[in-house]
């Protein structure tokens, strides 16, 4: 089990995100710290399954994907403030698709927020492969010989050439995801499922 820990000296709140993946836990570390400065976290990480294919074809799929991730780690390790599910995902736009990631949140409370990242089109040679059934990542790894890029950079820090971070990315819809817990004196319609 990943963790990732900050150091202040609030009440420690467990966080736990539905993936193994440390470019996830590691932005959903930074997203708690920079909307909740005040408090200290720990965040780790726990394999827990999305119910939707490895990957997922469009917004809805993906949505879902996130929120069976924080259904199945509450299952999984039920003892923690916050489960967290970050799912990417691609929506077939014409001939090519577009790339996103949903990141769902959930309190021990059981208040929930839900953002998507910001959306950019693959190249057409990505889109191909996705096309044939391929995962983005595997079609990452092929067509710029990487190993294990969604471990790393990802197809937008490819793209990017770094520029903007597999990490960074997902840390600004950890973000909004949390506006409904910066804001608990509004009600958010956030919806359970898709």
């Amino acid at each position: 089990m990943a963790c990732q820990e900050a150091t202040s000296q609030a009440t420690l709140q467990k966080v736990v995100v539905a993936s193994l993946n440390p470019v996830k836990t590691g932005a959903v570390l930074e997203g708690f710290t920079h909307m909740f400065p005040s408090s200290v976290y720990q965040v780790s990480g726990i394999s827990a399954p999305s119910g939707v294919p490895d990957q997922p074809l469009s917004d809805q799929e993906t949505l879902q994907g996130a929120l069976n991730r924080i259904q199945n780690a509450r299952s999984l390790e039920p003892d923690a403030d916050f489960w967290v599910g970050v799912e990417g995902g691609v929506n077939p736009d014409g001939e090519s698709f577009q790339s996103f990631a949903w990141i769902a949140v959930e309190s021990r409370e059981g208040r929930t927020g839900k953002a998507r990242t910001a959306t950019y089109y693959l190249a057409q040679e990505t889109a191909n492969l996705i096309g044939g059934g391929m995962e983005l990542g595997h079609a990452d790894d092929l067509i710029f010989g990487r190993t294990n890029s969604k471990q790393h950079s990802g197809s937008v820090g490819i793209l990017t050439d770094d520029v903007i971070t597999r990490t960074s990315y997902y840390v600004q819809a950890v973000i909004l995801a949390l506006i409904p817990f910066k804001n608990t004196q509004l009600t958010f319609q956030t919806g359970k499922s898709v």
